[in-house]
């Protein structure tokens, strides 16, 4: 079958895919987006969480026949995603979340590259993880990065608690998590002067 849907703002269209071909197949093989990370398969690990109309998702769950006609954002794009948010009054200081109308209108700018991330200031996310060293090998990083900047877009101020529970599907094996957390904390800090 033939999937046609938008990924990092930019159209996509995968042929040849099989019924049981996953998200994250398609993404990392067909269109060389290795952001997202292949581990566990089960949706337990967290590592390939991408944003499927701006709902967090393990993409190894997904059937790649499920996102025709879809918005996907993958780590790669994130920092655009973030900004565009930022820019257009996307709720990024509130709890409302991106709208699927909000998520289908998200384009990527053409200086920037949201196919590979380089070149690209990073998001408030991103940044915050390298600030508090929340970044060890970079295995989790990606679905850690989509997860917390979900929760930041839903919440300016989350409590310990909120962020636990946000980030609480993804798995990391190099720290005690404490490093993560003051991430999402400094990225909520750094969100709160920014309004």
């Amino acid at each position: 079958m033939r999937v046609n849907f938008t990924v990092n703002g930019r159209p996509q269209e995968a042929d040849d895919v099989w019924e049981g071909e996953s998200l994250l197949y398609v993404l990392r093989e067909r269109l060389g987006l290795p952001g997202s990370k292949n581990a566990c398969e089960q949706g337990e690990c967290g590592s390939c969480t991408v944003r499927l109309d701006g709902v967090p998702v393990c993409s190894c769950l997904v059937a790649a026949g499920q996102v025709e006609g879809r918005e996907v954002v993958t780590v790669e794009g994130l920092a655009e995603f973030a900004k565009d948010r930022a820019e257009h009054g996307g709720c990024a200081s509130g709890a409302c979340g991106t709208t699927l109308d909000q998520a289908k209108r998200w384009e990527a700018k053409p200086n920037q590259d949201s196919q590979t991330g380089e070149g690209v200031e990073l998001s408030p996310i991103q940044q915050a993880f390298i600030d508090a060293g929340a970044v060890q090998c970079g295995f989790c990083t990606p679905g850690l990065l989509i997860a917390a900047d979900e929760l930041l877009e839903r919440q300016s101020d989350p409590s310990d608690q909120d962020i636990r529970e946000a980030l609480s599907g993804n798995l990391c094996r190099c720290t005690g998590y404490e490093k993560i957390l003051d991430a999402v904390r400094l990225a909520a800090a750094r969100q709160g002067e920014a309004v």
